[in-house]
Protein backbone atom coordinates (compact mmCIF):
# COMPACT_ATOMS: atom_id res chain seq x y z
CA UNK A 1 0.00 0.00 0.00
CA UNK A 2 0.93 3.42 -1.18
CA UNK A 3 0.86 6.63 1.27
CA UNK A 4 0.98 10.20 -0.27
CA UNK A 5 2.24 13.16 1.48
CA UNK A 6 0.81 16.20 -0.48
CA UNK A 7 0.82 20.07 -0.23
CA UNK A 8 -1.63 22.06 -1.85
CA UNK A 9 -2.74 25.88 -2.44
CA UNK A 10 -5.49 28.14 -2.42
CA UNK A 11 -5.79 31.56 -2.73
CA UNK A 12 -8.12 33.98 -0.38
CA UNK A 13 -8.48 37.32 -1.02
CA UNK A 14 -5.53 38.52 -1.92
CA UNK A 15 -3.27 35.97 0.37
CA UNK A 16 -1.80 32.57 -0.84
CA UNK A 17 -2.01 29.91 1.99
CA UNK A 18 -1.24 26.09 1.51
CA UNK A 19 -1.89 22.90 3.44
CA UNK A 20 -0.05 20.03 3.68
CA UNK A 21 -1.57 16.41 4.78
CA UNK A 22 -1.22 12.44 4.05
CA UNK A 23 -3.14 9.94 2.38
CA UNK A 24 -3.60 6.82 0.90
CA UNK A 25 -6.03 7.93 -1.71
CA UNK A 26 -4.91 11.29 -3.25
CA UNK A 27 -7.33 11.66 -5.74
CA UNK A 28 -10.33 11.18 -3.04
CA UNK A 29 -8.55 13.57 -0.54
CA UNK A 30 -7.99 16.20 -3.11
CA UNK A 31 -12.13 16.10 -4.13
CA UNK A 32 -12.86 16.21 0.10
CA UNK A 33 -10.70 19.21 0.23
CA UNK A 34 -12.48 20.93 -2.91
CA UNK A 35 -16.21 19.81 -1.23
CA UNK A 36 -15.06 21.13 2.20
CA UNK A 37 -15.59 17.71 3.56
CA UNK A 38 -11.66 17.76 4.26
CA UNK A 39 -10.29 19.36 6.73
CA UNK A 40 -11.67 22.12 8.55
CA UNK A 41 -8.37 24.75 7.41
CA UNK A 42 -9.80 24.09 3.94
CA UNK A 43 -12.85 24.60 3.83
CA UNK A 44 -14.45 26.95 0.89
CA UNK A 45 -11.82 27.27 -0.90
CA UNK A 46 -10.27 25.68 -4.07
CA UNK A 47 -7.15 23.95 -4.06
CA UNK A 48 -4.49 22.91 -6.39
CA UNK A 49 -2.14 19.87 -5.46
CA UNK A 50 1.48 21.50 -6.18
CA UNK A 51 3.54 18.80 -4.26
CA UNK A 52 2.88 15.13 -3.81
CA UNK A 53 5.63 12.09 -3.03
CA UNK A 54 4.83 8.58 -2.32
CA UNK A 55 5.98 6.46 0.43
CA UNK A 56 5.28 2.87 1.31
CA UNK A 57 4.78 2.95 4.82
CA UNK A 58 2.29 4.72 6.88
CA UNK A 59 5.03 5.91 9.59
CA UNK A 60 7.41 7.57 6.80
CA UNK A 61 4.49 9.53 5.31
CA UNK A 62 3.91 10.99 8.73
CA UNK A 63 7.24 12.10 9.53
CA UNK A 64 7.67 13.56 5.84
CA UNK A 65 4.15 15.20 6.61
CA UNK A 66 5.68 16.56 10.29
CA UNK A 67 8.99 17.78 8.26
CA UNK A 68 6.98 19.56 5.72
CA UNK A 69 4.47 21.14 7.92
CA UNK A 70 7.22 22.50 10.18
CA UNK A 71 9.62 23.76 7.57
CA UNK A 72 7.98 26.96 6.25
CA UNK A 73 11.12 27.60 4.05
CA UNK A 74 11.16 24.38 2.37
CA UNK A 75 6.76 25.11 1.92
CA UNK A 76 8.08 28.41 0.01
CA UNK A 77 10.64 27.05 -1.83
CA UNK A 78 8.13 24.21 -3.44
CA UNK A 79 5.55 26.87 -3.91
CA UNK A 80 8.06 29.06 -5.76
CA UNK A 81 9.43 26.86 -8.07
CA UNK A 82 5.57 25.31 -9.16
CA UNK A 83 5.03 28.57 -10.17
CA UNK A 84 8.23 29.32 -11.86
CA UNK A 85 8.69 25.70 -13.86
CA UNK A 86 5.15 25.40 -14.22
CA UNK A 87 4.25 28.47 -15.53
CA UNK A 88 1.29 28.65 -13.07
CA UNK A 89 -0.89 31.74 -13.39
CA UNK A 90 -1.46 32.15 -9.97
CA UNK A 91 -4.15 34.76 -10.24
CA UNK A 92 -6.25 32.25 -11.39
CA UNK A 93 -6.67 30.37 -8.30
Amino acid sequence: MRFHVYLIMSKTRDKYISYVGYTKDINKRIFLHNSSKGAKFTKGNKWFVIYKKSYTSKSKAMKEEYKLKKDYLLRSKIKKEFIKNENFDITTL
